[in-house]
């Protein structure tokens, strides 16, 4: 009877967990963002280009590193000229740096050419990295960046360029119209029909709050196995510390992992501040 209790009220966390969920969420905007015609509407906005077509896109996309660390890369999609686009959303502007970037791109490129094929047939490529907030710090709604000549003030023209743009300006121009929908908790409230269907779909049917709940459930228990393997070869009874951390790696935002592990934000963000001193 114990255990029943106990999972109808992580099931009724997991719902409210739900109803608050933004596409800035990577639970939800993976979800979403699997019909190709809401990464082709952020893109078209993100570059201002009105004829991008998304050809094919992969979730949560691997990419290997035999010698190093790899990555999963939230959304890649390639358009119909060929260029190769990532877009991650990232709730938490921290984990949004500048090196991570330049990592992104790397690993990009790393896995565009075949054995043999010549430099010169690398496609453009864009790491674009949406965020909670101004991460750049410069008050800017959008940030361009590409390598430059600095004694000519040229384009290096490598074709690698990195985009951020900070979610938490929401003004009327379409730009700031995107990032308004990116932070809708319901369908009605967005201004973009594409992107209000994902939501309506997700959260405000019982199908899709089912898959959801399924998600969390999947996520919540492969970060309790990690953390209670970890706790216990540390010695600790709960692993809550390192089931917080497993979580936080999967990019769930810290409000969810607390309210699925019953502590404050606070406390999650203690944990997460810790293993960060630590490394």
């Amino acid at each position: 009877m114990t255990n029943a209790v106990g999972s109808e009220a992580r099931e009724a966390r997991y719902r409210d967990i739900i109803s608050k969920l933004t596409l800035m969420s990577d639970t939800l905007m993976r979800n979403v963002f699997k019909d190709k015609e809401c990464t082709e509407h952020l893109l078209r906005i993100i570059l201002g280009d009105p004829g991008i077509e998304v050809l094919e896109q992969t979730l949560q996309k691997d990419y290997k590193n035999l010698w190093g660390r790899s990555a999963v890369l939230d959304c890649v999609a390639r358009d119909q000229s060929g260029r190769i686009f990532d877009v991650e959303i990232q709730q938490e502007g921290e984990g949004a740096t500048p090196r991570r970037a330049r990592y992104y791109s790397g690993l990009m490129d790393m896995n565009l050419l075949k054995t043999g094929e010549d430099f010169e047939r690398l496609p453009e490529t864009y790491v674009i990295f949406i965020t909670g907030d101004d991460v750049l710090g410069h008050g800017e709604p959008i940030y361009h960046i590409e390598k430059e000549i600095k004694e000519v003030r040229q384009s290096f023209g490598d074709g690698a360029r990195i985009i951020y743009a900070d979610a938490s300006r929401r003004d009327e121009t379409e730009l700031g119209r995107l990032m308004h929908d990116l932070n809708c908790r319901e369908s009605k409230e967005m201004h973009s029909p594409i992107l209000a269907e994902g939501i309506r779909r997700y959260k405000e049917t019982e199908e899709g709050v089912e898959h959801m709940c399924k998600e969390l459930r999947e996520l919540y228990d492969e970060g309790i196995a990690e953390g209670r393997a970890e706790g216990i070869a540390q010695g600790k009874a709960e692993g809550k510390v390192e089931t917080a951390i497993s979580l936080a790696e999967r990019k769930m935002p810290i409000s969810d992992i607390a309210d699925i592990l019953k502590v404050s934000k606070e406390q999650v963000e203690t944990w997460l501040g810790l293993k960060k001193a630590v490394l």
